[in-house]
């Protein structure tokens, strides 16, 4: 399994650091595998839409009402964008702190919880397989869902950040990461920078 991988720096402080091994650790449920090599990104593949939406129905018939916002999201949500070939699927739920009303039901879907994340908006992230995905889970009100839905919508539309985007990406993926949040990481500067213009426009 990979790690992390978080689209957006979580505090103005932690813009250009480096994740590190203890806070990969607090935060991992299970064992956390090392990368020790490059990132696969492959060029955009027009199913992933269609990949959502089968996973979209299998969430939808796990959690029912429980669901307040469902959404595809990062790299492979974009037309054109190269990516990992990882769905990022949003998922907001009436309160994501609360495991006991939706883990168990997302895990008889085939999920399984990777991280727990109290500190920062209570988040938690599932991980599935065939195809593979990354399963953000937030409650109502978070900040965190606004900017991944702005970055998202900004790069669907401009052009110029698509590109600049991608080929960060592509540099960055061939070099060697011991983990996956390193890569992510090592995104962040543009990504603000990206987020910065798409605010403005807002």
């Amino acid at each position: 399994m990979s790690e992390i991988d978080n689209t957006h720096a979580k505090t103005p402080e932690a813009i250009g650091k480096v994740t590190t091994e203890e806070q990969l650790q607090a935060v991992t449920v299970g064992e956390r595998k090392p990368l020790n090599g490059s990132v696969t990104i492959a060029d955009y593949d027009p199913a992933w839409p269609e990949l959502f939406e089968r996973e979209a129905e299998k969430i939808r018939a796990a959690l029912g009402e429980r669901i307040v916002l469902l959404k595809h999201a990062g790299s492979t949500s974009v037309p054109g964008l190269a990516a990992k070939p990882i769905l990022d699927i949003l998922l907001v739920v009436p309160n994501s702190a609360d495991e006991a009303a939706y883990v168990s039901a997302l895990e008889g879907a085939g999920y399984v919880l990777r991280i727990r994340e109290p500190e920062w908006h209570e988040h938690r992230m599932l991980k599935g397989d065939n195809p593979a995905v990354n399963l953000h889970v937030f409650s109502p009100g978070c900040p965190e869902v606004e900017r991944m839905l702005l970055f998202r919508d900004w790069i669907r539309r401009n052009e110029a950040d698509r590109l600049l985007y991608e080929h960060t990406k592509r540099e960055l993926a061939c070099k060697t990461w011991k983990y996956t949040q390193n890569y992510a990481d090592a995104k962040t500067l543009v990504v603000e920078e990206i987020l910065a213009r798409a605010v403005k426009e807002a």
